[in-house]
């Protein structure tokens, strides 16, 4: 049969084992000394053995209570880490990103160096921008980093903080192998096969967009076995190629001989955004009061062919936020 302890009772009797004299106790626990002999014989009541005898120099553990007091000390850690656990400042910080080979781990990380003690809980499991928005909002996570392209609902802010270039990845035997740089018009023609473009997510109305824009033939059809797969691919072909992100990490067989290509002029950029709640309790999400938060905001091109073209976020404007890598943002 299961017995209930009240934990207020349970704190009393540690504090009372450790002074040796309830008198103490109570001093220690700011309550009377008459609290403290109620709340000790609650707690034998209902444990149904005696946990002090009393001498006349204060309170001495019988031999039952001797055995109960580690098990006593378990139970007031446990509520210390159960309530640690959804404290503000105590508990993980918790971000969703898309992927862990993307940008804004690479945020992640070095805001980890800057602040060790900011334990951090990165979520990949949410399927998109929509998804990750309402969980912010509900206070499921603290902060996610997306491509946002709605309106946000009240109380949930957003700062651009990575505008990410492309890399055209390509086999050693594609015709565009060899070549240092390629324009998003060269591109035409080429199949540009893009397997984790999931209908309804943001970056696949991304990727919609820039096929638009520059008459691209984006292709996403087949099954997605995974990047390591992809990579295999591509590297067997003379045809497939795919755009990945700038600083996007990626590994593969020395003997692959992929190349990533720099895309130019213009220059196509992923807008990568921070998503907060403005009212979120944790102490670590101070992104309004981050004066090293970068900022790339969109505005008329003066020279067109000196900026980034902004596809998505921006709809279709000019980013100013060249080949910019951001700093580790105050979360």
């Amino acid at each position: 049969m299961s017995v209930g302890v009240d934990l207020d009772a349970v704190r009393t009797f540690v504090a009372a084992a450790d002074a040796g004299r309830f008198q103490d106790a109570a001093l220690d626990l700011s309550i009377t000394q008459q609290a403290v002999s109620k709340r000790i014989a609650a707690l034998e009541r209902d444990l149904g053995v005696r946990l002090f005898t009393r001498t006349a120099r204060g309170a001495r553990l019988t031999i039952d209570g001797q055995a109960f007091l580690p098990h006593a000390r378990t139970l007031l850690r446990s509520e210390e880490r159960a309530a640690d656990s959804v404290r503000p400042g105590r508990r993980a910080l918790r971000v969703d990103v898309i992927g862990p080979r993307l940008a804004p781990v690479g945020l992640l990380r070095e805001f980890h160096r800057a602040h060790p003690g900011t334990e951090l809980d990165v979520l990949t499991h949410l399927p998109d921008a929509a998804a990750a928005i309402a969980a912010v909002r509900s206070g499921a996570i603290d902060a996610a980093f997306r491509a946002v392209a709605q309106q946000l609902p009240d109380g949930v802010e957003a700062a651009r903080v990575i505008d990410e270039p492309h890399q055209l990845l390509t086999g050693a035997d594609h015709e565009l192998a060899d070549a240092r740089s390629v324009r998003p018009a060269e591109l035409a023609g080429h199949r540009i096969w893009m397997l984790g473009n999931a209908a309804g997510t943001e970056w696949a109305a991304y990727y919609d967009e820039l096929a638009a824009a520059f008459g691209l033939t984006i292709d996403a059809t087949g099954p997605n076995f995974g990047t390591e797969a992809l990579l295999d691919m591509i590297a067997d072909s003379s045809a497939l190629t795919t755009l990945v992100g700038e600083q996007t990490r990626l590994v593969w067989p020395a003997g692959h001989g992929l190349r990533r290509i720099a895309v130019h002029d213009p220059t196509p950029v992923y807008p990568h955004s921070l998503i907060w709640r403005r009212d979120n309790p944790h102490p670590a999400p101070r992104t309004r009061h981050a004066p090293h938060l970068p900022r790339c905001r969109t505005a008329p091109p003066p020279r067109p062919r000196d900026m980034d073209t902004d596809v998505g976020g921006g709809r279709g404007t000019v980013s100013p936020c060249r080949r910019r890598r951001a700093t580790a943002p105050d979360l």
